[in-house]
């Protein structure tokens, strides 16, 4: 037993946020809270509403909501949201954030991740990361030369597009930033894509990115298109979750397409091509079948 040992580390006591929660994880938490049966329902929808679609920061932009509801959601919940550490703007539009996630415990000073935000004159696609770190090794991929320290969360994924629309002014009766390219327009919207192309494998981390699916595309939040948002996935991760297309059909038929098409194969003859190969430190797995995965 070392002090590195996680089990030693001293548990952070920070209030829940609520950003990133889904409405079944809003509605526990204020049935915790103690809040009435018969408000719940309601309390959760006018939350919704205000950190989904108006990208609400604080409980006292809240203006549907009385005033002694908002001071007490303030004093028992929070609405944290990643940090921008550092932003890079290239000279085509393009925006890259690096972010600093919550701490875990005492020793965490909070890990880091990538997003980044590309834009067309009608349209902006962000690249979300699903995990810190990879445990996979593809030669034309940086994050795959660092360890794997975790999957993101939930709300870590959904705080990433969050904080990307509050940059870019996503939101209603926000204004659009003027320090490079970001799609304008009556109703044209700055992220309007979604693709799991950031740091980590989507699908070593399937639970948490549907679930966060789910909350992008919810049309009373979010609101991203059903055929927006697909996830990115290598071959080697193909051969070790066969049943990863099935899950996901399974928990969100609206990606059956996109999982059916996007899913890159898992061939020999594509693996051969050194485009992801696992890093020295994995050991070899077994396919459904029972025989080797081809590395």
């Amino acid at each position: 037993m070392t002090l590195s040992d996680t089990s030693l580390a001293p548990v952070l006591t920070l209030m829940p946020s609520l950003a990133g929660m889904t409405r079944a994880e809003i509605s526990a938490a204020l049935r915790a809270f103690g809040l009435p049966e018969r408000e719940i329902r309601m309390r959760a929808s006018q939350i919704w509403h205000w950190v989904y679609f108006r990208g609400a920061r604080d409980f006292g932009e809240m203006l549907n909501v009385s005033k002694a509801m908002r001071a007490q959601l303030a004093d028992a919940f929070a609405l944290r949201l990643p940090e921008i550490v550092e932003e890079q703007i290239s000279v085509d539009g393009t925006r890259k954030w690096l972010l600093r996630l919550q701490p875990v415990d005492a020793f965490d000073k909070g890990a880091e991740v990538e997003c980044v935000y590309i834009p067309e004159s009608d349209r902006g696609t962000l690249c979300v990361s699903s995990q810190v770190g990879c445990t996979l090794n593809c030669s034309f991929c940086h994050t795959g030369t660092q360890q794997l320290v975790r999957n993101l969360t939930t709300a870590e994924i959904v705080g990433q597009l969050l904080v990307a629309r509050q940059r870019l002014g996503d939101f209603p009766d926000r204004e659009r930033p003027t320090d490079g390219l970001v799609p304008a327009g009556e109703g044209v919207r700055a992220v309007s894509n979604i693709v799991f192309m950031g740091m980590g494998e989507p699908l070593y981390n399937l639970d948490n990115v549907m679930a966060a699916i789910e909350i992008m595309a919810d049309g009373d939040g979010l609101a991203l298109s059903k055929r927006r948002r697909p996830p990115a996935s290598c071959p080697r991760s193909n051969a070790l979750a066969p049943n990863a297309g099935r899950r996901w059909r399974f928990r969100c038929t609206p990606c059956a397409t996109i999982c059916a098409t996007i899913l890159c194969r898992s061939t020999k003859n594509i693996r051969s091509k050194s485009c992801c190969r696992p890093a020295a430190t994995i050991p070899a797995r077994r396919t459904q079948g029972g025989s080797p995965s081809n590395m």
